[in-house]
């Protein structure tokens, strides 16, 4: 007997049977099938065959690949009982319950007290599939291996891409190829991570950034994840995701698999991007006010460090008002005896020696000026210098001997005491003063990982917003090392990386907008001389590579020469007037012909406008330019093009373009098919083009 379910968006199927009540498999999972295909034949049509050297059946590739009927890859269930015996249910469907956008599949083992629950929706607005699963156990078990729901990995795939990074060189893709076998991540740091963004793309042979079919699938957690991509003997391949290997340390009753999202496209890796997007933003970050305009930051880290002088703040505060900031966050350095990385942390009471009169001074200051402001914490830190330290050693995640990290331990978010201890010293300061943003720091790896670190973070979280819901959360850890949709659920903005090197920045952006949308991307301009990379680069290019997301600014703006003032406010002032329709744009990155070039095209909800940022990391390797093809257009529309930042041309730039000195009206068949020419340009430049639709 066969059963059979599916879930539909506008664009994809998802099809799932199970034979004879076993564990369910996906047999389709893709363009959208007609709505009168007949699943049961789908299913028939999927069996493979049996030849020499093979079971006499083959074990079912499902959503939890049962490890007891001889499957012969990566099992998505490893579970052993309180004496260390592996456990091996036999697990078979005991309910199934369906509406139009979610299914839930129960499967049971009575004899052994088990039960599997399988989790799917479907989110029709934003194109996503969820997926969760969940374990519950009548006595207590130890698990080592709980997979989300198993996605299949399509045939034609040469490749899959995923993502490393470091510290200030966040996403960086890696394109492996797809052979026999397993390509494993095993995430141990106990955070998201630099180095293992939990996402996979899995783009179809031929397929772009604007074309050709791709999968994509991205794992909400922020303890750490494991994914394997496998491969079997037979050809087919299966994808995983859960939390990382052993990390459930506890023996328990009831077990949890972050979310899975997933997704399939028809138009590339773009329309995987625009589907993350949306959804993130639109579905899993709760916006404490969704009419407020993404206000402009600035961030004094970069200016100040731990010198905090109120003299010095105030005169900051007015140079970055007059910028164009609207929101004034104050850095490390404000609390305990904080003068330098050594000490304090878990000491979240204010440093009278800085702070005499408390915030109210500098808030009353900033306020005057029109802006809102903001406050740092790292609440999950503790420094053995510090008086929380001293009085509760036990409170200390890891052994006494473990390596420290930035000069810093780590508090075990697991205890409820801790939490306790943490709700009451942060509630006191957003309490005593008009705060309504911080900025929540992680700066080190977990000592070793533990996902009830993961769990008690985000009880914290989720107590602090619902006593303070106005308040905006920012989420950093290094800058990009925790970035998933998980920590999103709790927080409004990331901090991409601790790099504000505008060249390496756009990079970075262009890979995560394969996932976020500019109104969680903070990028700010920094410094003229980057304190990351030593590298000086021109006010113009660090401006507009912050305006391609949430704009910011983190220099002394005091710095600034009365050109580059008048550069930076001009590009503040544009990104202004256009932040409305830009924070609900789809991110298109363009496939460029010019490897020196590294472009998108933001393109508002109701396609009547758009943006290109094409910039210009290095030397071009011929003469000029090549056509920029843009994409997302109505190709019989007609186009109103306008280069924004003409007056940057260079006296080397000696052609009579057109496009130098007026608009030009095209239509979209033209600029998709053909492309932009762009005017000539020194590396490390960015030109800006505004299109409306006539």
């Amino acid at each position: 007997m066969i059963q059979t379910w599916r879930l539909d968006t506008v664009g994809q199927t998802l099809v799932l049977a199970s034979h004879d009540s076993r564990m369910a498999c996906v047999t389709y999972w893709g363009a959208r099938l007609p709505d009168g295909e007949d699943l049961t034949a789908l299913a028939e049509a999927s069996v493979l065959d049996v030849t020499g050297g093979m079971l006499d059946a083959n074990p079912d590739l499902s959503i939890c690949p049962d490890a007891r009927h001889t499957f012969p890859g990566q099992p998505g269930l490893v579970l052993h009982d309180q004496n260390g015996a592996q456990v091996l249910p036999d697990f078979r469907l005991s309910d199934a319950q369906q509406t139009d956008t979610a299914l839930t599949l129960t499967y049971a083992d009575p004899a052994l007290g088990v039960r599997y629950t399988a989790r799917f929706v479907v989110h029709a607005k934003t194109g996503i599939l969820e997926a969760q699963s969940h374990l519950q156990c009548d006595h207590p078990m130890r698990l080592h291996w709980l997979a989300a729901p198993v996605m299949p990995a399509p045939q034609l795939a040469d490749e899959m891409i995923d993502f490393t990074g470091r510290w200030i060189g966040e996403f960086q893709p890696n394109h492996t190829p797809w052979t026999a076998g397993i390509r494993l991540r095993d995430n141990r740091t106990g955070r998201t991570g630099h180095e293992h963004f939990p996402a996979l793309i899995l783009p179809c042979r031929g397929a772009t950034n604007t074309g050709g079919e791709a999968y994509a699938l991205h794992y909400g957690w922020s303890g750490g994840h494991r994914m394997i991509a496998e491969e079997l003997s037979d050809g087919r391949r299966q994808v995983q995701f859960g939390h990382a290997g052993g990390t459930e340390l506890a023996p328990a009753t009831e077990f949890t698999s972050a979310k899975l999202y997933a997704v399939y496209s028809a138009s590339g890796l773009n329309g995987c991007a625009v589907a993350f997007q949306r959804h993130l933003r639109d579905h899993v970050v709760q916006w404490p006010d969704p009419d407020r305009p993404r206000p402009v930051h600035y961030n004094c880290w970069e200016a100040i460090y731990f010198d905090h002088d109120l003299d010095a703040l105030t005169a900051i505060a007015d140079r970055a008002a007059a910028l164009g900031a609207e929101r004034f966050v104050l850095d490390d350095g404000w609390f305990g005896l904080r003068d330098d990385d050594t000490t304090s942390l878990g000491d979240w009471q204010i440093d009278r020696r800085k702070w005499p009169d408390g915030f109210t001074p500098l808030i009353d200051h900033i306020h005057g000026l029109g802006m809102r402001f903001g406050l740092w914490f790292e609440p999950e830190m503790v420094s053995m210098d510090s008086d929380l330290a001293r009085a509760h050693p036990d409170w200390i995640l890891g052994l006494p001997d473990q390596i420290e990290g930035r000069q810093q331990r780590v508090l075990d978010m697991a205890r409820a005491e801790v939490r306790d201890y943490l709700f009451d010293a942060i509630a006191a300061i957003l309490s005593a003063y008009d705060i309504d943003y911080i900025k929540w720091d992680h700066n080190r790896v977990l000592p070793t990982p533990d996902a009830a670190q993961a769990r008690g973070f985000y009880a914290l979280l989720d107590r602090l917003r619902a006593a303070f819901p106005k308040v905006e959360i920012e989420s950093c850890s290094s800058g990009g090392g925790r970035i998933d949709f998980g920590v999103l659920e709790r927080t409004h903005r990331v901090w991409l990386s601790d790099s504000n090197d505008a060249v390496e920045r756009l990079r970075m952006q262009h890979e995560a907008a394969l996932f976020l949308p500019l109104a969680v991307t903070g990028s700010h301009v920094g410094p003229r001389k980057c304190h990351t990379s030593g590298r000086m680069i021109d006010i113009r290019f660090r401006a507009w590579v912050a305006a391609q997301r949430h704009m910011g600014f983190e220099m002394d703006p005091r710095e600034l020469t009365d050109e580059e003032g008048r550069v930076l406010t001009e590009v503040t002032t544009w990104w202004k007037a256009n932040r409305d329709w830009m924070a609900t744009a789809d991110i298109l990155r363009l496939d460029s012909a010019d490897a020196s070039v590294m472009a998108e095209l933001q393109l508002a909800r109701d396609g009547a406008q758009f943006v290109v940022f094409a910039g210009k990391a290095t030397t071009g390797a011929q003469t000029v330019p090549r056509p920029l093809r843009l994409c997302g257009l109505d190709p019989a529309a007609r186009y109103r093009i306008a280069l924004v930042n003409r007056a940057d041309a260079k006296g080397l730039s000696r052609g009579h373009q057109m496009i130098k000195s007026a608009a030009l009206e095209l239509s979209g068949q033209f600029l998709m098919s053909h492309g932009l020419t762009l005017p000539w340009d020194f590396p490390e430049t960015m030109w800006v083009v505004k299109g409306d639709r006539l």
